[in-house]
């Protein structure tokens, strides 16, 4: 009881002399007033975005049984239901299946298995506003030893879907073949040019990530008009993770600890955040373990393997933007052409001007606790997923160290900036 009460009174007097200082300290924060604007109390969401009529659109991976649908709109500022019905999402129990004593993702192309990313593109004079949803095909499953473990895909599971937010019904899907995207491919993130000029097929294109930290990085092109799909920068150094990386979140060395204990191990993800020119001639990436933020012409990756020499040139054509600040996930560009980044070390979004070829910080706060992703919406406002993912399970021995609530915050974009618009036209 003594023991306690001294120490009880050792942090009161910490506290006066920490009030008392006269010495100037970090506050944690920086930039325009950040609101939280949705809080999550059940899933742990992967993406999001934001509607032109506000609303808010999420998706969760399928991990261990525990998410009753993989895609979902909020309802109100704590709660999300399935959409657009819980029918599109697969049964938790047939997300996976059993090949000659191995276990695979779902094959059925029809319904959603385990959705990673979401992205709008705003109505046109052919296409509706369209949520466009990316499906990894690789469900969380609880292992033969009992612990979590992610599944291969296999064709039909990893797959690409249009819903129109008109009518809340699918209106595409496409797919894709072994050869593009493999097994232990992971599907993370999705941009869209639907300019009819962009491919022959004069629907448009759209970049997929794949950030594979157990085989080939890279990037998955598809020609909406056709359904053809291909890679670029497979396995290119510029989309491979940089070994050893030892990040520091929150003031703290990371590394991760792996399910049933062993040696420490390094994040081993790949190709990551990306982010378009407001031309659409320019895709800005990254890896999440590098401090370097690359640019590759997009006509480069928009070349089919029918072109000699297509991938040797687009790997010829991966230029250095510089150093970043740090590590960094999920990034996006505005209207004004600033490429925006998280930067989860540092509990902050920084962003790339090209005009002054400088990273600036746009905001810090202590509460962005591995923030992942972000969303620029036709409001001007950013939207921030908080998932706090270096104390999830798969990165801390199989422990879920992460607190609820999980949140989406929000902040104005400077000089009007907004969603592009030049990928509609």
């Amino acid at each position: 009881m003594r023991a306690s009460v001294f120490l009880e009174v050792i942090s009161v007097l910490a506290g006066f002399a920490s009030a008392d200082s006269i010495l100037r300290r970090d506050n944690g924060t920086y930039g325009p007033e950040v609101e939280e604007f949705h809080y999550y109390f059940g899933q742990w969401p992967t993406g999001h975005a934001v509607s032109s009529d506000g609303r808010l659109f999420v998706c969760y991976t399928r991990g261990g049984g525990a998410s009753p649908f993989t895609l979902g709109v909020a309802v109100n500022k704590t709660a999300e239901v399935a959409y657009p019905s819980a029918d599109l999402s697969i049964p938790t129990a047939e997300v996976n299946t059993t090949i000659n004593g191995m276990q695979f993702g779902s094959s059925d192309s029809t319904g959603l298995i385990s959705v990673q990313a979401l992205y709008i593109t705003s109505e046109t004079d052919d296409r509706p506003e369209t949520l466009w949803v990316l499906d990894t095909g690789r469900p969380t499953v609880v292992g033969s030893n009992g612990g979590l473990t992610m599944v291969y895909g296999q064709p039909g599971g990893p797959k690409l879907v249009a819903i129109s937010l008109a009518n809340d019904t699918v209106y595409a899907t496409y797919t894709f073949p072994a050869g593009v995207v493999y097994p232990d491919s992971y599907l993370n993130d999705v941009r869209l040019d639907l300019r009819r000029s962009a491919v022959p097929g004069a629907k448009g294109v759209a970049y997929l990530v794949d950030s594979s930290g157990e085989g080939r990085p890279g990037f998955v092109v598809l020609d909406l008009g056709t359904g053809e799909s291909w890679r670029r920068l497979d396995g290119d150094v510029h989309v491979m993770r940089e070994d050893g990386d030892v990040a520091s979140y929150n003031g703290q060395a990371f590394y991760q600890v792996p399910q049933g204990g062993g040696p420490f191990a390094h994040n081993k993800e790949g190709n990551n955040g990306v982010s378009l020119s407001p031309d659409l001639e320019t895709m800005f990436f990254t890896t999440l373990t590098g401090n370097t933020l690359y640019a590759v012409p997009t006509a480069n990756l928009r070349t089919r393997d029918d072109v000699p020499w297509a991938e040797q040139a687009a790997k010829n054509n991966v230029t250095s933007v510089g150093q970043k600040g740090g590590n960094s996930n999920g990034s996006e560009g505005d209207s004004n052409g600033l490429i925006y980044m998280i930067m989860p070390e540092h509990n902050a979004v920084y962003y790339y001007d090209p005009r002054d070829l400088k990273v600036h910080t746009f905001i810090r706060d202590p509460r962005m606790l591995w923030p992942d992703p972000l969303y620029i919406a036709e409001d001007g406002y950013m939207y921030i997923n908080i998932v706090q993912s270096y104390w999830s399970p798969r990165w801390n021995g199989g422990k879920d160290l992460r607190q609820l609530p999980g949140a989406v915050l929000r902040a104005k974009l400077p000089n009007n900036g907004t969603k592009m618009r030049l990928d509609y036209v």
